[in-house]
């Protein structure tokens, strides 16, 4: 049973917007917060009660606003900080959220404290940074590369996870610390409700033992950022590298005071071998990553975090289901198994009308920092067509193109240049299309999380599983008290499914008609209140 700490958290549908490809209204070819503002009629009518913007923060776009300059202003091709109070205003006057992403970990090395922190080593912010006279290890950057840079005008080496602009702070400076539960402490002031936090557990590091994260000082930091009183009612998610049982409870169990919920990423390696190889799999084995883990947070009384898709990973439709002539049955059948489980729903954009991955011709056509360092690599290994496709298979673009309104060359996004390529199914697969569409995957989206919100049994109902590990479908339950509901998914083949229980007439279903006789289509699902 969630404790009552997390309980009014599993209210929350979370739709992920990544603004530099959301809506354009100016004509500049980037996302804007006034384009946000005016599709939230569209986000509160799928169903979303918050909406998490990736960074948002002024950045000089190394790594599209992971690379922060300033954490109290808005970065310049978004708005301004009026636009972001407005936002923030019209959110609360729909009772709905707002959660911000938050970058602790690293700063753009353009940002005030690094630049004054190469001046020298007698200055206030000479210590924000990991600085040595001789590189420490042999660390390699998260893009490619050595993780250590050499600095000529402090003449020292600076640490660098992520891309050489993107320098390490040193969360070992209590003046570091400060100075996070200042930008934490400012947008809680003007009203942000919560936090998606990147990287989190690479803000501690363990160079003793070689580790660059989880290191002895990870908790104690996470607690001095969001286990004091004045924040401990807002909403928090951490992007980590967590694997087991133990560290979740260490980050998210109820009496730790740190973190409402953890991203975890097991089920993101369906359907690859690496994050630029794909591999057959199926819907098997990402159902059973997922209920292994509801189970393990329904154990602890943790919250799960349910999510398929986001800002850096290809269309989970196109690596686990058929997103050509079955994507309506894959895109519902997989919203179908997961939002119907115990936990907070992260819907990202475009998600809700089958967004699959793109394909292009061309390396000049990707943007992603990450994707163009691993194709230089690959170069040295695959033919220049190979190295192509790993990148096409793998990039972090895919989910970056411009969020597809209509059909149009520039897909109703902006009247300008769009800053990357619209997607390359965009006439096939855009929202003005879906709504016109007798199989609308937004509606059913739309139906599903009325469903789930009416009904207590999904929001804090016990989950039992019914089929086996081997099947070609999953059932589960979710009970509370006398009201019990199944939800049964069907995978890639024509299955018979036998319920070892009576059922009313489904109460959802993605082919529009009961089931007869126990057999199910590939994908097909349904949702039934049992007798």
């Amino acid at each position: 049973m969630l404790c009552d700490k997390f309980r009014n958290f599993t209210r929350m549908v979370i739709y992920q917007i990544y603004p530099r490809s959301f809506m354009d209204t100016n004509g500049d070819g980037i996302g804007d917060l006034q384009g946000i503002i005016s599709k939230l009629d569209y986000i509160q009518d799928l169903g979303a009660n918050a909406v998490w913007l990736c960074p948002c923060f002024k950045s000089p776009n190394d790594d599209n606003g992971y690379d922060v300059s300033d954490y109290m202003d808005i970065m310049d091709e978004f708005g301004t900080m009026e636009d972001m109070d407005r936002l923030i205003a019209e959110l609360h006057a729909r009772g709905m959220k707002l959660i911000l992403d938050l970058v602790p970990n690293h700063t753009s090395t353009s940002h005030k404290w690094f630049q004054e922190s190469r001046k020298g080593r007698d200055n206030p912010y000479s210590d924000f940074y990991y600085w040595f006279d001789e590189k420490p290890n042999n660390w390699r950057s998260a893009f490619k590369g050595d993780a250590w840079e050499f600095d000529e005008v402090r003449g020292q080496y600076y640490l660098h996870t992520f891309a050489v602009s993107q320098a390490d702070l040193n969360w070992e400076n209590p003046a570091v610390v400060k100075a996070m539960q200042d930008v934490v402490d400012f947008w809680v002031a003007k009203g942000v409700d919560g936090f998606r936090i990147d990287v989190i557990d690479c803000i501690s590091k363990d160079f003793a033992a070689g580790k660059n994260g989880f290191g002895p000082r990870l908790h104690e930091f996470i607690r001095d950022l969001f286990g004091r009183e004045n924040v401990s009612h807002i909403f928090t998610v951490g992007e980590g590298a967590v694997k087991d049982i133990d560290e979740l409870v260490r980050h998210c169990g109820p009496d730790r005071n740190e973190l409402s919920t953890l991203f975890l990423f097991d089920h993101m390696d369906c359907g690859r071998s690496d994050k630029f190889t794909p591999m057959d799999d199926s819907m098997k084995s990402l159902k059973d990553i997922l209920l292994r883990w509801q189970m393990e947070n329904d154990r602890h009384g943790m919250l799960h975090s349910l999510f398929y898709d986001n800002h850096d990973q290809p269309a989970m439709l196109s690596r686990i289901g058929n997103d050509r002539e079955l994507r309506y049955e894959s895109a519902t059948g997989l919203a179908t198994m997961l939002y119907l489980l115990k936990g907070v729903p992260f819907i990202y954009q475009g998600q809700e009308i089958g967004q699959t991955a793109a394909h292009y011709d061309n390396i000049e056509d990707f943007d992603d920092i990450e994707c163009l360092g691993w194709y230089r690599e690959f170069l040295q290994k695959y033919t220049p067509e190979e190295a192509l496709e790993k990148v096409n298979f793998g990039s972090r673009d895919n989910a970056r193109h411009p969020m597809c309104w209509d059909g149009s060359e520039k897909c109703g996004f902006t009247t300008g240049t769009p800053w990357l390529l619209p997607h390359s199914r965009s006439a096939e697969i855009n929202v003005e299309a879906d709504l016109a569409s007798d199989k609308s995957i937004y509606r059913f989206y739309q139906d599903l999380l009325k469903l789930r919100a009416r009904n207590d049994a999904f929001l804090d109902g016990d989950t039992e599983v019914i089929s086996g590990e081997y099947e070609e479908y999953v059932i589960y339950t979710r009970t509370l008290g006398d009201e019990k509901w199944a939800v049964i998914c069907n995978f890639e083949k024509t299955s018979l499914i036998r319920l070892p229980f009576s059922c009313e007439a489904p109460a959802l279903t993605n082919l529009g008609r009961p089931t007869a006789g126990g057999v199910y289509k590939p994908y097909e699902c349904a949702v039934c209140r049992v007798r």
